[in-house]
């Protein structure tokens, strides 16, 4: 039987209601003949491993997803290779690699970078949040936060997934549902009247009734009225927000974005929000709306390269343990990109260097699953791409991505290793991070330690950055600190930089050694070298990190 052309062979809907978390394991009948099962497993083990979070056993993910043990150990060790997961004894933790694939979602969305500045500002200005959703189906979902910081805030993340029902945007967006999105609303409402599938919301206290649905009903007519919205404390108790559609260029006039301001009954209330907040909203939508109008598209950015190569290679070195059509098949979202919003089966291929048959059958796999969607000839990701770990990763510190790797370089060197960053004041270093290795003698510092700056190996390779001296010249020349028994004796520390997207020096990694153990001279031919590939590995899983999201350095 010949192949159909491609749009033609995949089934065009997705299985699930829009806005469950079920793992869909490929056993329905209603998966496509061509889909890649491994891939439909994989993408279960990730979707759970974000539910959870961002941690689970090997033997909670086998009951999780209903998966045999053997292919769990397949699949992870399969996700390891790649990046995406790192393993903890019998633990499995999501890594930051993994937001890669968010990344490719989000570059190719243009939104964040376009509107985010704008949401920041008015954070700024109002001393509220501010929050940037999309439609995902019959729910919204977080492109941006721009959070205050307080103890009654905002906990919601990039990429998390609410009821439309239940938010300010989702009356907005369901001004644009046709017949159908409405009768998949009340399908997934009759299915999970508690909102127990949207692990970011609080639970329903008691079970939807027809007045429920008149009342979102009569909410979708008045937003698409009044080009606004508001929640009065439908998530929960005290919180409140408002929110004003962002709409894209051009005659149809539909909504790209939704901006909302989001506070506490504390601070305001919802009658304070549209009196008063809503006037500033509404002029910084505007401000959104000329931004979309007025910036012409990017320039396609660089597509991955050698990924097939990568992962033939990586085939033969794991034999069996290696899913070669599970990695193959995640190198398809990383096709995506800015400017590469819009793809077709041959700049797919052509992006990941991957046959088009199996760029093909990913494809097949991808909308059946809800993370792609076709248009004629072309596809584009959807928002359910960032199901896939965004939530728990996006609030990751730079400690916390330093940690493993500072396992990893202790266990080479048998050292001890650090990350530090400067104090406010610019005259001390704090540690926040710290590895230690088991010697008789060794260096005792706690994380939340202050030293002096100066003195400090750490100190001057973040000082060297900054600071003028020419004391630090040769530091920021040979991009490494060397400091002989000088904070104190028998103490020899060398130190090299962590950089953010722009090159800053923002965090520096170093370790610390009694001086019987290596000359100077040992230090910079045999430390130096580790010390270098750890930090380029921190600082990679870093700038991944924070492309679209604020990574704080602890």
């Amino acid at each position: 039987m010949p192949a159909k052309p491609m749009p033609e062979t995949t089934t065009g809907t997705d299985t699930g209601t829009g806005t469950g978390t079920g793992t869909g394991t490929g056993t329905d009948g209603n998966v496509p003949a061509e889909a890649v099962a491994p891939l439909i497993r994989g993408i279960a083990v990730l979707r759970e491993l974000t539910e959870a979070n961002g941690t689970l056993s090997l033997s909670g993910l086998e009951r999780a997803t209903g998966l045999a043990r053997s292919t769990v150990d397949r699949i992870t060790a399969t996700l390891a290779r790649m990046g995406y997961v790192r393993f903890d004894g019998r633990d499995v933790h999501l890594s930051p690699r993994l937001m890669e694939l968010g990344n490719a979602y989000l570059s190719a969305l243009r939104l964040p970078a376009l509107l985010s500045p704008h949401a920041d500002a008015l954070a700024d200005e109002l001393d509220e949040s501010v929050s940037l959703a999309v439609a995902d189906q019959d729910g919204i979902r977080f492109i941006h936060q721009a959070t205050r910081r307080r103890a009654m805030s905002l906990s919601f993340r990039i990429g998390d997934l609410l009821p439309a029902e239940r938010t300010a945007p989702g009356p907005l967006f369901a001004a644009e549902w046709t017949a159908a999105d409405w009768q998949r609303w009340r399908d997934r409402r009759a299915a999970d009247p508690r909102d127990l599938s949207f692990t970011a919301v609080p639970p329903r206290t008691h079970r939807p009734d027809a007045r429920d649905d008149d009342a979102f009903v009569r909410r979708t007519e008045e937003a698409s009225a009044n080009g606004w919205s508001l929640d009065d404390q439908l998530i929960e108790p005290g919180l409140v927000a408002i929110s004003v559609p962002v709409r894209a260029p051009g005659g149809d006039g539909r909504i790209a974005s939704v901006a909302s301001v989001v506070s506490h009954t504390s601070r305001h209330t919802a009658h304070d929000l549209r009196t008063t907040l809503l006037p500033r909203l509404r002029s910084t939508v505007e401000a959104m709306e000329r931004e979309l109008r007025d910036t012409p598209p990017p320039e396609p950015g660089p597509p991955p390269a050698d990924l097939a190569l990568w992962t033939g290679a990586s085939k033969q070195q794991l034999g069996r343990e290696f899913i070669e059509s599970l990695a193959r098949g995640l190198t398809v979202l990383t096709a995506f990109g800015e400017g590469r919003e819009e793809l077709t089966l041959t700049e797919v291929a052509r992006a990941t260097g991957l046959a088009r048959a199996t760029a093909r059958r990913a494809l097949i796999t991808y909308e059946h699953l809800g993370l792609v969607t076709p248009a004629g000839r072309t596809f584009t990701p959807t928002p359910r791409v960032l199901s896939l770990g965004f939530p728990p990763l996006s609030r990751t510190t730079l400690s916390e991505i330093a940690q493993p790797h500072l396992a990893d370089l202790t266990s080479r060197i048998h050292e001890s290793t650090s990350l530090a960053v400067l104090s406010d004041s610019g005259e001390e270093i704090q540690f926040t991070a710290r590895v230690t290795t088991a010697r008789v003698m060794s260096v005792h510092i706690t994380v939340g330690t202050r030293l002096p700056a100066y003195a400090t190996a750490l100190g001057r390779v973040l000082l060297a950055d900054t600071r003028d001296d020419g004391a630090l010249a040769s530091v920021r020349s040979q991009g490494y600190a060397l400091v002989d028994e000088e904070l104190e004796e028998g103490l020899r520390s060398i130190a090299v930089p962590i950089r953010d997207r722009s090159g800053r020096v923002v965090a520096a990694l170093n370790t610390a050694l009694h001086a019987s153990r290596r000359t100077p001279g040992e230090c910079v031919t045999d430390l130096l070298p580790e010390l270098t590939a750890t930090a380029t590995r921190i600082q990679t899983d870093f700038h991944t990190a924070a492309r679209f999201t604020h990574v704080p350095p602890s």
